[in-house]
């Protein structure tokens, strides 16, 4: 016995440290992963919470916007519902609620705070999305308020075409654009490098510059609301113009001076959209009277304040007709509270963690060791006991306390005594084997040299008996060696079957026939009987030659005046072949061993009784290579019955009656 291995080196140390630095390394690691995790949910969730309520507020913003009253802000809110899981309550500045997501058997009290303030002509430059305007923080109109500013069909096809001549010009040139309409129907060309100035120089379309008729009579309505909110002060009136650049869409703007077009009377429409033909004229228009330049600068900046304050008032008292009413927005948790995740590691939750962590860190290590130690018993059984068979040593290979033991350890522990013992069989019938087939071999070999070696020595003649005697040995030696022969074939998988449908009736036919001689010479009656018409898809050269190996087994086993009878019949899926016979019997402790390689019934192994002891080995191969098997059963001094079972190739066929055949 080798010396233990050293606990260095062994299993149960090896597995200790790994399972120690594991559990650290997941402990650390999952601890890690969940505070990340948990931190970068709760962020992630609080940005998507923030992201929801833009776009909320922006798309009721639009239905605001777009039309008085709030019309169609109930489905808006419904459909906001459903993809953010929120509740979204609409009320009037009063609370009466406008549109609310919740059914009315649900409704609950909504918070005293109200999420937000619709109003399109105040937005709130924190929510709305999508206001990239430089001068978004001053102008809190919604640019999809338009209101009479709102082009008509005529209008757009005409600015459209421009815009498209403008872009072709500038696409000729190498230098991409992009037409952007805006929300009242105003097409404009955003061009992202246009180092050259081409636009300016080349493919300026004056007519995208110049406010339409439509435009151009609501920009006229605007600059007396202007005019009279600048004279209630006390301050000159300012001429408003329109800012058709901007980004979102045109705006009125005041300003002194201004540029207004050449002509001094309002153009019409079919004037200003013929402009596109030409590159148009501006000049500076005459001053109005107002404060004077030269005053002082605190003058100046006053009167440039009051006049944007009276544009913008000007401009919500203009559109307020075309909008919806200021509106109160809630955004709730679906119960209708207001809570918003939070996260915090306090001390005490940090002791805690470290307190969990040290914990399972002990119970991962003692269990660990006790797993260990348990798993390293039963293998160091098994070592011994691959060393004992080794020597040969005798006795159960693996101790029985070592195969009670429970899970995996208790399987292999019974594989091994399981191999062990078909090991100790194997080698017992190996031995045996060999034992038999030098005995079967000596035989008719000393019988041949006996023979040759008198017939040397003159002591017998050499006439045709003696040849015949020794042609009948030499027979018996190729019969024995042909056996082995198919039942290494067999063993190895490389016996060749050549399949073809096959009459069961004509075997059995065939086999009696081939047999008959032998069987009246022992005064033995054959007899084959086929029950319908059952047949199968064999080798019909294989077949003969197993059932003729049961047939001869059988005659050789009944006494004179008994008889042996082949039957075939098919039963559903199955066909049957079977051979009976009214011989001496087998014994039942002797029955599961029939079909070993060298068994005989006869101990003695005489000629008389016994053949090569390979016949019935031959059969189950046979039977098996066929996808069938053959079974035995037999009543000592009464008979023995061999029954084969093969796969039907087509049924069985009922016919009129049975079918005898002698």
């Amino acid at each position: 016995m080798a010396r233990d291995v050293p606990l260095r080196k062994s299993l149960l140390a090896r597995l200790l440290v790994v399972s120690v630095l594991v559990s650290i390394g997941s402990v650390a690691a999952t601890a890690w992963l969940a505070a990340q995790t948990t931190s970068g949910a709760l962020r992630q969730e609080q940005g998507q919470v923030l992201a929801d309520d833009a776009r909320i507020y922006d798309r009721l913003l639009g239905v605001g916007a777009a039309a008085p009253a709030w019309r169609g802000a109930g489905q808006a809110v419904r459909e906001l519902a459903r993809s953010t899981g929120r509740r979204v309550a609409l009320t009037t500045q009063d609370r009466k609620v406008i549109a609310d997501s919740a059914a009315p058997s649900k409704h609950t009290p909504l918070p005293p705070n109200a999420s937000a303030v619709l109003d399109p002509l105040a937005v709130d430059t924190t929510l709305s999305a999508g206001r990239g305007d430089e001068d978004a923080g001053a102008d809190r109109v919604d640019p999809r308020v338009v209101g009479p500013y709102r082009l008509t069909q005529r209008e757009r096809k005409q600015l459209r075409a421009a815009a498209d001549r403008g872009a072709a010009c500038l696409s000729e040139f190498g230098v991409a654009s992009d037409i952007v309409v805006g929300p009242g129907g105003r097409p404009s060309l955003r061009i992202d490098n246009d180092p050259g100035g081409l636009f300016k120089t080349r493919c300026h379309t004056p007519l995208l510059d110049v406010p339409t008729a439509t435009e151009f009579k609501a920009l006229e309505k605007l600059g007396s609301l202007t005019d009279a909110c600048m004279r209630r002060r006390g301050l000159s009136p300012v001429e408003v113009r329109l800012d058709v650049a901007g980004r979102s869409g045109p705006k009125p703007v005041g300003a002194v001076p201004t540029y207004v077009p050449a002509v001094p009377a309002p153009p019409t429409a079919d004037d200003r959209l013929s402009a596109a033909d030409g590159p148009g004229e501006f000049r500076q228009s005459p001053q109005t009277p107002g404060p004077d330049p030269g005053g002082p600068g605190a003058a100046a900046a006053e009167a440039g304040a009051a006049a944007t304050a009276c544009v913008d008032s000007a401009r919500r008292e203009q559109l307020a007709p075309y909008v919806s009413s200021p509106a109160l927005l809630f955004i709730t948790s679906p119960d209708g509270s207001r809570s918003t995740p939070g996260f915090s590691l306090s001390g005490a939750n940090t002791a805690r963690l470290a307190g969990l962590a040290a914990a399972v860190l002990a119970v991962t290590v003692a269990v660990t060791a006790l797993a260990a130690a348990r798993l390293t018993r039963p293998l160091r059984a098994l070592t011994a006991a691959t060393r004992r068979m080794k020597t040969g040593e005798a006795g159960e290979p693996v101790p029985a306390k070592v195969s009670r033991s429970a899970g995996e350890i208790s399987q292999l522990a019974a594989a091994f005594n399981d191999m062990a013992a078909h090991r100790k069989a194997l080698e017992e019938q190996r031995k045996a084997m060999v034992s038999d087939v030098a005995h079967e071999l000596r035989t008719p070999l000393s019988n041949i040299r006996g023979w040759l070696e008198a017939a040397e020595d003159g002591v017998v003649e050499t006439d045709p008996a003696l040849v015949t005697s020794l042609l009948e040995e030499a027979l018996l030696l190729q019969h024995i060696v042909d056996d082995l022969q198919d039942l290494a074939a067999a063993d190895a998988g490389t016996l060749r079957l050549r399949r073809e449908p096959v009459r069961a009736a004509e075997i059995a036919e065939q086999v009696a026939a081939a047999h008959q001689a032998r069987a009246d010479a022992a005064g033995v009656r054959l007899r084959a009987t086929v029950l319908g018409d059952p047949r199968v898809m064999a080798d019909p050269l294989r077949l003969r030659q197993a059932i003729g190996n049961l047939v001869s087994n059988a005659i050789r086993h009944t006494p004179e005046g008994g008889s042996v009878r082949i039957t075939c019949r098919g039963t559903g899926d199955e066909v049957l072949i079977e051979v009976a016979d009214t011989g001496t019997g087998i014994a039942a402790a002797e029955l599961p061993h029939v079909f070993d390689r060298f068994w005989r019934a006869d101990k003695s192994r005489t000629r008389a009784t016994g053949g090569s002891g390979l016949g019935l080995s031959i059969v189950r191969k046979l039977a098996e290579a066929h996808e069938g098997a053959v079974t035995a059963e037999s009543v000592l001094g009464k008979g023995s019955l061999f029954t084969v079972r093969l796969p039907s190739a087509c049924g069985t066929r009922k016919a009129a009656g049975d079918v005898e055949r002698p």
